[in-house]
């Protein structure tokens, strides 16, 4: 009978921790020396602290059911899981208003703080800075987390629709979705005042709702089950469509979203996802 679940154990010194777990089993290698699978018998009755805790630091280890591993669709958050930076922070940092809006950022993204209250005192905080600053912060912060390319073009290969999906804005999402390849996006959008920032935002604002309504439009129009679905992101505007994803992927994340998502990847990269889902170095379209 084939087991229903793998532990799946990405680290970057891979041989140690497959050593140090070899009680459990003979490592499947995805990525030699970095990325393997331990088949688990039975209903896949494991305790992963104790596992975590055999594997010591620098480990990610997830229990991954091996029915519909590879999904079909995915919806991914875009800032500090795609790119690395929170675009109002370096719009902030322009104005020289990094810290106040920085705050309110963090506070928003662990829960703290209701996110359409907080995106709208943001931004009003940013009144009067030029349409030419949104471009400097796209040219000079938005950088890729390392991988982007490679997880979406890989998903695509196998057949997954691909969806970015932003409490941002529509500026950063159009450009970063034509620059990894996903094949459509959504955020929200800056009014602005000739060249420059009106200080609101379109309404309604999109946040955690819309997210997880981007998710079931997805799953619908593509004839899906939400099992087949892989969400991805990092803050509390994450949440909803991350627990609703038969792969809900806490990125980096703010403790309360690692706390309530199946599966976490917090030491490594985009391409670690493809792991999580079962994929091999060879099956990875390179970028």
């Amino acid at each position: 009978m084939q087991d229903s679940f793998v532990l799946n154990v990405i680290a970057q010194d891979g041989g140690r921790v497959a050593a140090k777990l070899a009680f459990l089993g003979k490592p499947k290698w995805l990525s030699p020396g970095h990325a393997f699978d331990i088949s688990i018998p039975g209903e896949g009755v494991v305790s992963l602290s104790s596992v975590r805790a055999a594997a010591g630091d620098g480990a990610d280890i997830n229990l991954v059911p091996v029915a519909g591993r590879k999904k079909k669709l995915l919806i991914s958050d875009m800032e500090s899981t795609i790119i690395s930076c929170e675009c109002l922070d370096e719009l902030a940092e322009i104005a020289g208003i990094k810290p106040k809006i920085a705050s309110i950022t963090e506070r928003a993204m662990r829960g703290e703080i209701a996110f359409e209250g907080a995106l709208r005192e943001r931004v009003g905080l940013l009144k009067g800075l030029r349409k030419a600053d949104l471009d400097q912060v796209y040219r000079e912060k938005a950088t890729l987390i390392d991988g982007a390319k490679e997880f979406v073009a890989t998903m695509k290969k196998h057949g997954a629709h691909t969806m970015l999906v932003s409490g941002g804005f529509t500026y950063y999402t159009a450009k970063i979705a034509e620059l990894v390849g996903f094949d459509e996006h959504q955020a929200n959008t800056l009014n602005l005042d000739g060249e420059t920032l009106a200080g609101t935002v379109g309404e309604p604002i999109l946040g955690r709702e819309a997210k997880l309504e981007a998710l079931e439009r997805g799953v619908k129009a593509f004839g899906l089950d939400a099992s087949e679905a892989l969400a991805i992101g990092d803050g509390a505007n994450d949440l909803a469509m991350i627990q609703r994803a038969g792969m809900g992927v806490a990125f980096h994340a703010k403790p309360v979203v690692a706390a309530a998502a199946g599966f976490a990847i917090t030491n490594g990269n985009l391409r670690d996802v493809l792991y999580l889902q079962g994929y091999t170095d060879e099956e990875i379209v390179s970028q």
